[in-house]
């Protein structure tokens, strides 16, 4: 029960994404070929928001449920690592027409194929944390 808050919120944010459209495969590929302004809106109002909730945790000290400060981590130097990962991360976005978080709500609206994407998804982070250190940076 100590977690009941975290499930509470994850049902909510669940519900929101679903009726706002934003795990709808065609408002995904409505995005990938520039034809409507609906998914760029939603991702900008989260940057924006995001920016403004970080600016305020640093101005005023917010911590983490765990007591720790909030602070973004440094960011590496090489603009290759985000050029190679954002075009992997987006073929796959593209192609399966959903975004690493949304694959739970689609299969539990009934769209039950995003099971594979789930498990590719799930098999690749693994194949990555072995390869990790092997990896350029």
């Amino acid at each position: 029960m100590k977690y009941i808050k975290f499930i509470l919120t994850g049902v909510l944010f669940g519900i929101t994404l679903t009726k706002g459209e934003i795990i709808s495969w065609y408002r995904i590929q409505e995005m990938f070929l520039f034809q409507g302004f609906h998914m760029y809106g939603v991702i900008g109002s989260a940057v924006v928001l995001g920016a403004i909730a970080l600016f305020l945790a640093k101005k005023f000290g917010w911590k983490t449920i765990e007591g720790e400060k909030i602070s973004p981590p440094e960011k590496t130097k090489g603009w290759k690592n985000y050029l190679f990962g954002g075009i992997i991360f987006g073929l796959g976005w593209a192609l399966t027409g959903a975004c690493p978080g949304p694959i739970y709500m689609l299969i539990g609206t009934g769209a039950t194929v995003y099971a594979v994407v789930l498990i590719s998804a799930t098999f690749g982070t693994f194949v990555y944390g072995l390869l990790r250190d092997k990896l350029p940076h």
